[in-house]
């Protein structure tokens, strides 16, 4: 709309925009960073084109090209799974397809659009209309369903062109119960793992992208409430909660809780092994995993092995399977390794803030520095760990809790944990955990030294890091690839495919 400004007006304009893109290029975002390297393109394309400076848009064009090529090695962004970073993404490479000039240009970012809609599609548990994890980055209104059902966001988007209509079939017809696995990056054994059924959707990342993440994540259907049940994982320092002054603006307002360790994990199906090792204990007063299941009063049933619990809190005995009955699943607790760092160091239900939390503790007792994990140091004997296994299953499948329990018990829990030693600067300190059951397991294992994941495993042997592995969906780093009748060949380079045998889509 530049001839509705006067010639002055309009020369300024221009200028300040040359002046805003020469910024960009200045500033150069690395393009890991998904969603501002696709705001990076968007503006550095049209930009370049509305000034007529060919230098400019081509470095647009290099750089998209650049961002498809790198998550081209690996599957999925880095920024892996976000519902706020990948609209901002989606958003970017609709206005790249209806307004840049340049042909490559518009293909590209109406190819990665779609392989991202695919991703997102696989992630949208049908039964909650929710953004299942895990998740790269989510702020907390999101990761409590405080936001609007995320099924409407990309309904909204296959309507507006955002994404292409195919996309509706992975949401009207979901190939239930399925398992999607990507990977985000493999050099970090970055990936993740998302289980959906009709009543419950599981997800686990191997690592944590940031401290905004949401490592090991359920969704569960509570029809009868006003949203659906959440459950997701936090490694808390000095007992934060929501409402303190570091993580709110006033007492009335919650932001978000971070994740204060590093994480590994692995899941096969609907279980799961996570293992927290806390980072910046310095000096503190306590350190534990939190598994927290949003409204307590949406909570049918609470077994401590096979006790029925009806009051809060309760302390919980070492190696007692935790069941949680709500809405249409059971979701199973059992914490596994606890590295204590001082005299006291329990395990608690507790009714915190209208959530029902687990507290697993590896300390708890006066403020104290904790030299002995400092590394370099003279006293060091590797990172403290807290590991809990996860399992779910729907509601109909068990009589009552302790049904379930009893169910997860029958599973033999096998943990080796390397002697300790004083670290010289070389040599590792593995621990392994699996937990295996009716033929199946799922096991991983970890150096607690350099605080390195070794080895996820199942009973079909070393789980591998696929680009995409899904059953209607699938990428390669080459072809041939087939699902069903199905077929993509003669192409080179990362390839995905989708298929729908109900539309023949």
């Amino acid at each position: 709309h530049g001839d509705r400004l006067p010639p002055e007006m309009q020369t300024r304009v221009l200028d300040s925009i040359r002046l805003g893109l020469a910024e960009i290029r200045r500033l150069n975002v690395l393009i890991a960073y998904t969603n501002i390297t696709t705001l990076d393109v968007v503006n550095t394309c049209l930009g370049g084109e509305l000034l007529a400076d060919d230098q400019i848009a081509q470095r647009g064009y290099r750089k998209l090209a650049e961002w498809i090529a790198y998550t081209g090695q690996h599957g999925h962004p880095l920024e892996f799974n976000s519902p706020t970073y990948t609209s901002v993404t989606l958003r970017s490479l609709k206005r790249l397809v209806d307004l840049v000039k340049d042909a490559d240009t518009r293909i590209r970012a109406q190819t990665m659009a779609a392989k991202l809609a695919l991703s997102v599609a696989l992630h949208v548990h049908a039964a909650t209309g929710r953004w299942a994890g895990p998740h790269g980055r989510a702020y907390q209104p999101t990761v409590v369903c405080e936001t609007p059902p995320e099924i409407g966001l990309l309904r909204r988007w296959i309507a507006e062109g955002v994404v292409p209509d195919w996309i509706a079939g992975l949401l009207d017809n979901p190939a239930l119960p399925f398992q999607v696995v990507e990977t985000a990056e493999r050099s970090l054994d970055l990936s993740l793992t998302t289980y959906q059924t009709a009543s419950y959707a599981l997800g686990t990342s191997t690592r944590a992208f940031s401290n905004q993440a949401n490592v090991c994540m359920a969704h569960f259907a509570r029809p009868m409430a006003q949203r659906p049940g959440v459950l997701y994982t936090r490694f808390v320092l000095d007992d934060k909660w929501f409402g303190d002054a570091y993580h709110a603006t006033d007492r009335t307002k919650t932001r978000n809780l971070p994740d204060e360790a590093e994480y590994w994990g692995v899941q096969d199906g609907n279980r799961a092994i996570g293992l927290y090792a806390p980072t910046g204990m310095s000096q503190c007063h306590s350190a534990k995993a939190c598994l927290i299941w949003t409204d307590r009063d949406e909570v049918d049933e609470i077994w401590v092995g096979d006790t029925r619990v009806s009051t809060l809190p309760i302390d919980i005995p070492p190696e007692k399977t935790i069941v949680i009955a709500s809405g249409e699943a059971y979701m199973a607790v059992r914490p596994l390794i606890v590295t204590p760092l001082g005299r006291e160091a329990p395990i608690r239900l507790v009714d915190r803030g209208g959530d029902l939390v687990l507290e697993i503790y590896a300390y708890r007792g006066p403020d104290k520095r904790f030299w002995e994990l400092n590394w370099p140091g003279a006293f060091f004997k590797g990172r403290p760990c807290i590991g809990f296994y996860v399992e779910m299953a729907a509601r109909s499948a068990h009589g009552d809790g302790a049904s379930f329990g009893r169910t997860v018990n029958q599973g033999e829990v096998a943990q080796q944990l390397a002697p300790a030693y004083t670290n010289a600067g070389s040599g590792d300190r593995q621990y392994a955990v699996t937990y295996q059951r009716d033929g199946h397991e799922v096991c991983i294992g970890v150096d607690l030294m350099e605080w390195q994941l070794q080895r996820r495993w199942t009973e079909t042997g070393d789980l591998v890091w696929p680009m995409m592995d899904a059953s209607n969906a699938i990428q390669q780093a080459s072809g041939p690839i087939q699902i069903g009748d199905a077929a993509l060949s003669g192409v080179c380079g990362p390839i995905f495919l989708y298929a729908d045998p109900d539309s023949s889509c």
